[in-house]
């Protein structure tokens, strides 16, 4: 473990089309090699066809998805006598933002589809509607924790 500064949270300017750091994060998160206005036309794209899917303002869809999607408890693995514990911990807010878009992002990638701002709006939409990998992938996590609830003592 590094035993310098913690690294400072870096201030992050609102996209200018939906005015959101969530989706300016999520632009930044999607990006492959550097190349910011590809992400950028990707996810408006997606946006505008989630707007047309779902029937509500494309932000709304936009943050609900990402809700549905957040985990609120994970499994770190805990060294306990010789043996491995898988132990449930709660996520603090950031990881829990992080995550939810990392999940999405994987889920569309992996879908098969036409483009990939039609893969990302119909996993959005999926999430939207508590269904779709993404919201499964939550699911199966909050799953393993509970069921290894019983190793919740060896938090640290």
């Amino acid at each position: 473990m590094a035993r310098r500064k913690v690294a400072p949270v870096r201030e992050l300017l609102p996209d200018p089309r939906y005015n959101s750091t969530v989706v300016e994060k999520f632009i930044r998160r999607m990006m492959v090699d550097g190349k910011k206005s590809i992400s950028t036309k990707i996810i408006y794209d997606a946006m505008s066809i989630m707007e047309e899917k779902a029937g509500e303002p494309a932000l709304d869809v936009f943050l609900k998805a990402l809700a549905n999607v957040k985990p609120v408890v994970e499994v770190k693995s805990r060294r306990v006598g010789g043996s491995t514990y898988q132990v449930p911990v709660e996520i603090r807010e950031s990881r829990r933002e992080a995550l939810a878009m990392r999940w999405v992002i994987q889920a569309a990638r992996s879908r098969s589809g036409k483009s990939m701002s039609e893969k990302l709006s119909s996993e959005m939409v999926d999430a939207f509607n508590s269904t779709g990998s993404a919201f499964k992938k939550k699911e199966d996590t909050h799953r393993m924790a509970d069921a290894n609830k019983a190793f919740s003592h060896y938090r640290w």
